[in-house]
């Protein structure tokens, strides 16, 4: 599969079997974070994977994980992160979000389903997991093998704005 499929195949799936996510296909998934690219290659990120029974519940407590099996909860670090000079802006929101796709797009390709969930209480996660003051919580990856009816992969025709509006040129 090459990667225009990967990305028109993926879908957010909220309907997930208790078949448990295998090691090696964590483990590829982890991969895929640790590869992606940050601001300076400062890689200010923490991921905590979280897979057993009382872990997810803690993440329920704080936000809907839709029975999944296997959670990943992506993480800025605030001490590491990259700031840009002129405006002060911090990137590790952002470079924590392409860890995110990048697992997302894996985890598809492995033929797993996944939903990026950024509805969540941030400050239940953070006490759930003792996480010190450097560690936001960004986002939840949430993965699992789907128990619904795979999206469309040309629904992006109908469901995204036109590549025109989406895109302009410079004039010169």
């Amino acid at each position: 599969m090459n990667f225009i499929e990967i990305a028109k195949k993926r879908y957010s799936v909220r309907n997930y079997s208790s078949k448990k996510v295998e090691k090696e296909k964590l483990d590829k998934i982890l991969q895929a974070a640790h590869v992606a690219p940050t601001a300076a290659n400062l890689q200010p990120v923490h991921l905590i994977a979280v897979e057993s029974k009382e872990g997810l519940e803690k993440i329920s407590k704080g936000a809907n994980i839709y029975n999944a099996p296997l959670a990943i909860i992506v993480c800025a670090d605030h001490n590491k992160a990259w700031v840009r000079p002129f405006d002060q802006k911090q990137t590790g929101d952002i470079d924590a979000a392409i860890l995110t796709d990048h697992m997302m797009l894996e985890a598809t390709e492995l033929g797993l389903g996944t939903v990026w969930v950024c509805y969540f209480q941030p400050d239940v996660i953070r006490k759930e997991f003792d996480l010190p003051d450097n560690l936001e919580p960004i986002n939840i990856l949430v993965i699992g093998y789907g128990n619904e009816e795979a999206a469309d992969t040309e629904r992006h025709d109908h469901l995204r704005i036109p590549l025109t509006d989406l895109v302009s040129y410079e004039k010169l």
